[in-house]
């Protein structure tokens, strides 16, 4: 099964845990983004609000875990279930990421 699963999204960096590693030794970070936009939906705009629960790993999580709350950023990346027991969670794997630029 070969399906598409991009997710690119900007946002306002909430709470991010402490910097931990694998113990393969690859640094990890978790994090909350809470986004804000207008989209259009069936020819209306529409507000959107949501907060996205996003993990980081390697490089990108040791830039990220520099950043303070309150920071904007584009996230790039996949979703996948937070793990097998509740696979209805969702969790997004950021794998690259870069400051938000304000218009």
């Amino acid at each position: 099964m070969n399906g598409i699963n991009k997710i690119v999204s900007s946002g306002r960096l909430v709470e991010q845990a402490a910097l931990r590693y694998t113990p393969a030794g690859i640094p990890v970070i978790e994090f909350s983004l809470a986004h804000e936009s207008m989209q259009m939906e069936a020819g209306a705009e529409r507000q959107v609000q949501c907060e996205m629960h996003c993990i980081c790993l390697g490089s990108k999580a040791l830039e990220l875990a520099r950043l303070n709350a309150g920071c904007e950023i584009l996230v790039k990346g996949f979703l996948a279930a937070k793990n097998r027991r509740w696979p209805a969670h969702l969790l997004l794997h950021v794998t690259d990421w870069q400051p938000a630029q304000v218009s």
